[in-house]
């Protein structure tokens, strides 16, 4: 079993796209979405979920008002401001967004009245779309631990694909080089890394590749809208010549992938153009490579 990780320097270069049309090219395949803070891939594999689970990690704290003294030792030691007095009784409360779970205030508390509970922070799904099973997630708002949510998806992704037989596991990775990235590639079959011809483009796919070497991950890479600056795509791609990165092709500027992503669809689904055409080429080397 093959697993392909589609990453990219940053938010906003196609990753997703791309990633939507392997999936539609792909066959015998279990596809997971492991851009657990920015999840999009359902918008067009729709996926139909059929299990649904709960995501606890990390730890809040909690004023039990029964054993609470008012002394305001947890409001004088909180750092983030997060012990609220109710201006109308004179209690205490934690202010959960704003709580970091350090719990400072639970081991300085002379009457032990602030308890620190494991948070509610996410959930992922088991789903069928209309090419294969599909294991995704949703953080909730300004929750953490990303990393941990990825590891669990691509957990539940390998287990769904031995199950069913599958061939191949198709990740839409997180983008950037942090926490959520690395959970995302480690011990992966091969990672494409999807890029811009900008500057920062270029400098974020250099990042890319030293991280990529670091894990010993092989590593492939595409520009995508390439002919709106031929000249940095031209530099792309002796970047990653230079670097024994396998360039797998350009990918150009078309305005049909967004007609495609309003209707729900990837851009192979959507119908014969260049860039569908350029998009099929590439999976075709990639599949060679692999």
């Amino acid at each position: 079993m093959k697993e392909i990780v589609v990453i990219s320097g940053k938010g906003g270069t196609g990753k997703t796209s791309i990633t939507a049309a392997f999936a539609s090219l792909a066959e015998n395949a279990v596809f997971a979405d492991c851009d657990v803070d920015a999840a999009d891939l359902h918008l067009i594999l729709s996926p139909e979920i059929l299990v649904r689970n709960t995501f606890v990690s990390g730890q809040r704290a909690r004023i039990d008002p029964a054993l609470c003294t008012r002394c305001g030792m947890c409001k004088e030691l909180c750092r983030f401001e997060a012990v609220i007095i109710n201006a109308a009784d004179g209690t205490y409360h934690i202010e959960t967004e704003a709580c970091e779970g350090c719990a400072v205030c639970s081991e300085f508390c002379p009457a032990k009245a602030v308890i620190m509970e494991e948070t509610e922070c996410g959930e992922w799904y088991i789903s069928n779309t209309r090419f294969g099973p599909m294991v995704h997630a949703q953080l909730h708002i300004g929750a953490e631990n990303s990393g941990k949510l990825v590891t669990i998806v691509r957990k539940d992704a390998k287990k769904k694909a031995a199950e069913i037989g599958a061939d191949m596991i198709i990740v839409d990775g997180s983008p950037g080089v942090g926490c959520p990235v690395i959970a995302s590639i480690t011990g992966a079959s091969a990672v494409v890394a999807v890029t811009e011809p900008t500057m920062s483009g270029k400098h974020d796919l250099l990042r890319v590749i030293s991280l990529a070497r670091h894990f010993r991950v092989p590593l492939y890479a595409c520009v995508n809208k390439w002919d709106i600056n031929p000249v940095i795509s031209g530099q792309i791609e002796e970047e990653c010549i230079k670097a024994n990165v396998v360039f797998l092709g350009n990918v150009s500027y078309d305005k049909s992938i967004t007609a495609a992503q309003i209707a729900g669809k990837s851009i192979i689904e959507y119908g014969d153009s260049q860039t569908a055409g350029e998009i099929r080429a590439m999976w075709e080397k990639l599949c060679q490579k692999i």
